[in-house]
């Protein structure tokens, strides 16, 4: 597990590489903090997450390490004071 490294264009929250490649996932997290001045809903904030990670191309370390794109998942987490959601996305191929 690596936290808040550098990868393509930017700096990624949680990037987890599993051992056993074949048999899991390698997956990146990315926090959001709904902005209550941005007047923004939890959906946005996950949206906005799910597209940082494509954005700034944070798969590039994953993919550099020969891990295949159809086995990098993206989850995108949006809290609210006690509010949370999660998103899913993966690596268009």
């Amino acid at each position: 597990m690596r936290s808040n490294r550098e990868s393509g264009f930017g700096r990624y929250d949680i990037m987890m590489i599993p051992q056993e490649r074949e048999k899991y996932p390698a997956i990146i997290i990315e926090f959001k903090v709904c902005s209550r001045m941005k007047k923004e809903t939890l959906e946005e904030a996950v949206q906005s997450a799910l597209n940082q990670i494509t954005e700034k191309n944070y798969d590039a370390d994953l993919l550099a390490q020969g891990i295949p794109a159809e086995r990098i998942r993206h989850y995108g987490f949006a809290f609210e004071g006690k509010k949370v959601l999660i998103g899913q996305g993966k690596l268009e191929g």
